[in-house]
């Protein structure tokens, strides 16, 4: 492990990398109590504890938060593999710093474009440009792997 966090580029990936799982907790947290706020409870057993089955409903605001969080899972989950492996591919820290610092960046504003209903398409321009560095990173692994398939 020590010589991991000793790898800039790897020690660069885990800052950014942690950065974007904090992100993630921070919007489930919002996701609850949105649910707390609105009474809207996708279980019923949550819905009776705090008023009633009249609660087990869904409300917009509550979903479009939900949607987020599920967003972030589909994205920021492969970035975290694809980061870990890019890392040990010994890439120029400045490239990829970049890549990772693009990818966080997207993400924060893929994630303020859907809790504030931005006007499109800033959603899906920051889910895409999110995507280039993964696949970018993605390339890079496959090169630096080709020879041992």
């Amino acid at each position: 492990m020590a010589v991991l966090i000793r790898n800039e580029v790897f020690s660069c990936f885990v800052f950014y990398g942690v950065l974007l799982v904090i992100k993630m907790y921070i919007i489930a947290i919002i996701t609850g109590q949105m649910r707390l706020r609105k009474k809207a409870f996708a279980n019923p057993e949550d819905a009776l504890r705090h008023g009633g089955l009249q609660y087990h409903r869904e409300d917009p605001y509550v979903e479009r938060c939900r949607r987020a969080h599920v967003n972030d899972m589909e994205n920021i989950l492969p970035f975290l593999f694809l980061g870990a492996i890019y890392s040990m591919t010994e890439p120029s820290l400045a490239v990829a710093r970049i890549h990772f610092l693009v990818f966080f960046m997207a993400r924060i504003l893929h994630t303020f474009a859907y809790l504030f209903a931005l006007r499109a398409p800033t959603r899906s321009l920051a889910y895409t440009v999110a995507q280039i560095p993964c696949i970018s990173m993605a390339v890079q692994i496959l090169i630096a792997v080709a020879a041992y398939a």
